[in-house]
């Protein structure tokens, strides 16, 4: 069987702004599903759940992208790729078989079938007796879960009584890092771009407070009233301006997990905001740290059971934002940089 399978790939490199439908494009072409064709130790699946993470920004910006990030360019005419939930339809492996739902990180093709390696896939998923739903997969359990998990468990070690500050705190990293720093006995703050997300962020999320900070003309000041007592953790997402504030307002021994810059992926480097009071983590000894969520796989499992644990026991819950059908993905992905977006993105596809 031959099916008419459409796909995103890349057109054009988009070195700043907002990439566009001259960027990224959709084509369709003809992909055999008979067992024939599919290599031994490959798997044909269809595509059910895309993550749509806002990492996938970095990778579109050519061959001289100067950013120093560990994620390779995508290639003139390449399909592009992430990570995503799917069904095999044939199988040669042995450990696979039709109709087994899959995660693959990273490696999932923005197409609606595929065929790889069964090497790529991640794991098998089996959300009817786990009781997690498919999209919690892609949220709590997925990039955003893991990435805030590392933040606020590996790097931030924050603890009983830290105050823990988190940017773009409705977004799918900070909603669950919020709720992990609470659990662990921490005060909470967090800012995101509008009075209805602190709302959310507040009651949904249990941030003990938070700002909006589209109505702060003056972060340093905003920072003295919510943290007169300092900030021991603070979990970057956007980088820039908010991360030089934040600088003057750790206490000795702080830590700030980088786990991302959202701000600042639109620009090339030489257009974006310098961090100009560096010094402060001299003085004070603060650590901060880059990382990627592939460095850290070895804690993955430990990752999962607690956070499982907490998905069962209700103390840790996502909000989805499920947009449908594979036409929706560049729209997905440029909702990620406006002040409207929140929670987890997430692309169904009409197979789901």
């Amino acid at each position: 069987m031959a099916v008419e399978n459409r796909e995103w790939y890349l057109a054009c490199y988009a070195p700043h702004g907002v990439p566009n439908s001259n960027h990224l494009k959709l084509r369709t072409v003809s992909l055999s599903l008979e067992p024939h064709s599919i290599p031994h130790g490959h798997v044909a699946i269809e595509t059910l759940l895309l993550s749509i993470d806002p990492y996938l920004r970095t990778t579109f910006n050519g061959p001289h992208n100067l950013d120093g990030l560990y994620f390779p360019q995508f290639q003139l005419n390449e399909v592009i790729r992430g990570v995503g939930i799917g069904r095999v339809k044939v199988s040669k492996d042995s450990k696979y078989k039709e109709g087994d739902i899959v995660l693959v990180f990273g490696d999932l093709p923005f197409a609606e079938y595929f065929v790889i390696s069964s090497t790529n896939i991640f794991t098998k998923i089996d959300a009817a007796s786990d009781g997690i739903s498919l999209p919690d997969y892609l949220s709590c359990l997925g990039v955003p879960g893991f990435a805030a998990w590392v933040s606020i468990e590996v790097i931030g070690k924050a603890k009983v009584g830290s105050n823990v500050f988190i940017s773009a705190a409705s977004g799918g990293v900070g909603m669950i890092a919020g709720q992990l720093a609470k659990l662990r006995g921490c005060r909470v703050i967090g800012t995101t771009g509008s009075d209805e997300k602190v709302k959310l962020m507040k009651e949904e999320f249990g941030y003990d407070d938070g700002f909006n900070y589209n109505k702060e003309a003056d972060f340093d000041a905003a920072l003295s009233k919510y943290f007169p007592d300092g900030i021991d953790v603070y979990v970057d997402n956007v980088g820039g301006k908010m991360l030089e504030a934040v600088l003057n307002h750790v206490n000795k021994h702080a830590r700030i997990p980088l786990c991302g810059m959202i701000s600042q992926y639109n620009k090339v480097w030489t257009e974006r905001d310098g961090v100009r009071n560096l010094l402060n983590m001299v003085g004070k000894e603060v650590r901060m740290e880059g990382f990627m969520i592939g460095s850290h796989f070895n804690r993955f499992d430990d990752f999962a059971k607690e956070m499982k644990k907490y998905i069962k026991e209700g103390k840790v819950k996502a909000k989805h934002k499920i947009n449908i059908g594979i036409e929706s993905v560049l729209d997905s992905l440029n909702s990620l940089f406006t002040s409207s977006n929140v929670g987890k993105v997430i692309i169904q596809f009409n197979a789901q």
